[in-house]
């Protein structure tokens, strides 16, 4: 019998009682759950990663301008711009990010990880990571199974939608998934796998929801830029085995208590923050005017 994500605890007595790794506790699930067989996961995780890496390429290299106006190739400005904030990597890294989610944006190919709206995270994080550790794909799809794990429970025990509990279940449950992958793709353990969930979980606690327009654009964009970010950092505080002091299932716990008391115009329904601000809503006026102008006459 599989594992079946209901915490991280149990993940943790699981694999240690069984001697299997994180990885492979979730392929034993998509099996014996899902009736799926390796040779299929692994298929699929491959191409999975290389949509990713497709988004990446594309938001990068083509036109990415969507039909509002709000996103006007903002990951080609970021990637080539000469003056560098902190080193070139986190510039490269900002930039993915931006790029696979410019891609979705513009109505493009993209892997929903774990949502469409925080499609850019795990992308940026992971092709980074794999270019500036000289990783193989194979280690990198292993990151992947282990973010699936993350994304199981914290869709259990709290949300990954972004309309039951804010921008914090999407952007923040991509973010933990990557700080995850980043920890076990490098080696760590258990411990400091889920301390990288748990710290990135309280960095993105009470993350609302207000997208402008209704559109995943803004801030949805660089709310992937800034998850990616944070992702690093936390797997960097984790492999340093600097504590998050809350275990990483009562951090979940509150994403869900956080996300249940959000009020509802915070929760994907543009009523509330960004989208009810003056600009925000001169915006929305002028998309639905748009929208208006573009439907079939009925004569």
């Amino acid at each position: 019998m599989s594992f079946l994500f209901e915490d991280f605890k149990g993940w943790k007595i699981y694999c240690e009682e069984n001697e299997v790794s994180l990885h492979q506790s979730v392929i034993e699930y998509e099996v014996d759950q899902k009736q799926a067989t390796e040779e299929l996961i692994w298929s699929g995780l491959e191409r999975a990663y290389k949509v990713m890496k497709e988004a990446v390429q594309t938001g990068l290299t083509e036109n990415m301008s969507s039909r509002s106006g709000m996103i006007d190739n903002g990951a080609k400005k970021v990637f080539n711009h000469n003056q560098t904030v902190l080193s070139k990597e986190f510039q490269v890294l900002i930039s993915r990010a931006l790029a696979a989610k410019e891609v979705n944006s513009c109505m493009g190919r993209v892997v929903a990880a774990p949502t469409a709206g925080a499609s850019g995270i795990l992308p940026g994080v992971l092709v980074t990571l794999q270019e500036l550790h000289n990783l193989e794909d194979e280690q990198i799809m292993e990151g992947l199974l282990v973010g699936a794990g993350i994304a199981l429970i914290m869709e259990k025990r709290a949300s990954i939608a972004g309309a039951v509990g804010g921008c914090q279940a999407e952007t923040g449950s991509a973010a933990a998934m990557g700080a995850g992958a980043i920890v076990y793709c490098l080696g760590g353990n258990i411990d400091q796998v889920f301390n990288a969930v748990a710290i990135t979980i309280q960095c993105m606690l009470g993350l609302v929801c207000d997208p402008v327009a209704g559109l995943v654009e803004v801030p949805c964009v660089v709310r992937n830029a800034s998850a990616a970010a944070i992702a690093n950092s936390s797997a960097q505080i984790a492999l340093a085995q600097v504590s998050a002091v809350i275990p990483v299932d009562e951090c979940v716990e509150a994403m869900g208590e956080v996300g249940q008391s959000m009020e509802t115009r915070y929760k994907e329904t543009a009523l509330g923050g960004l989208a009810a601000t003056t600009t925000g809503q001169a915006i929305s006026k002028k998309v639905l005017i748009q929208d208006i102008e573009m439907l079939p006459d009925e004569d």
